[in-house]
């Protein structure tokens, strides 16, 4: 009896995206497009008992609800004393490491992994945006402006709601429900889409 071994080379190896495929997804719903932002690096941040609030990338970090850009670099508010760090296009860096350079004392972790990213876009403007946020999340639209942030339920997840722009949100996910927040978004998106 002979047994057959299996080698997998690390060179075989190849990276996927949090759907599980070679290349972030992307799709076009009318006015809608959404789409997966694989080379979004996140770090969390927080302050120790006694350090100064850092300026990372040059950031000043934004209070409660709130979302702050720099060039490539953002923050969100998640906590009192605690930040998400974005840096777009550096998801295979070591960016928790680059972070923790800039703010000495302060608490950072990677999170790259653990989340996923989708970047929703409409090029008609802001009213398909938030044709989409009224069906999936409890946000005041009124008061959900450009640079506003927030932790919400989207059906049965838990996630953060960033309006990057007026006609931009980015919703990030669990990366273990990255289908079912994708399928959440695609059939709400397709819905409007038949309006």
């Amino acid at each position: 009896m002979s047994i057959l071994k299996e080698h997998v080379f690390v060179s075989d190896l190849r990276p996927i995206t949090a759907l599980g495929a070679a290349l972030p997804r992307l799709a076009s719903f009318g006015a809608l497009e959404i789409r997966e932002n694989a080379g979004l690096a996140l770090a969390s941040l927080a302050l120790r008992r006694g350090t100064v609030e850092p300026t990372p990338f040059g950031l000043t970090l934004p209070g409660p609800g709130r979302w702050v850009a720099g060039q490539g670099v953002a923050a969100l508010w998640t906590g009192p004393d605690q930040w998400m760090i974005e840096y777009e296009g550096r998801a295979e860096l070591d960016f928790a490491a680059e972070l923790k350079q800039l703010a000495p004392g302060c608490s950072v972790t990677e999170q790259t992994d653990g989340w996923v990213a989708f970047e929703i876009v409409s090029p008609a403007g802001s009213r398909p945006v938030e044709a989409l946020l009224s069906k999936l999340v409890n946000v005041d639209l009124a008061d959900f402006g450009p640079g506003r942030a927030t932790r919400t339920g989207l059906e049965h997840m838990s996630c953060f709601v960033i309006r990057r722009s007026d006609a931009h949100i980015a919703v990030l996910g669990a990366r273990s429900s990255a289908g079912s927040l994708w399928h959440a978004l695609e059939t709400t998106a397709t819905r409007l889409q038949e309006r």
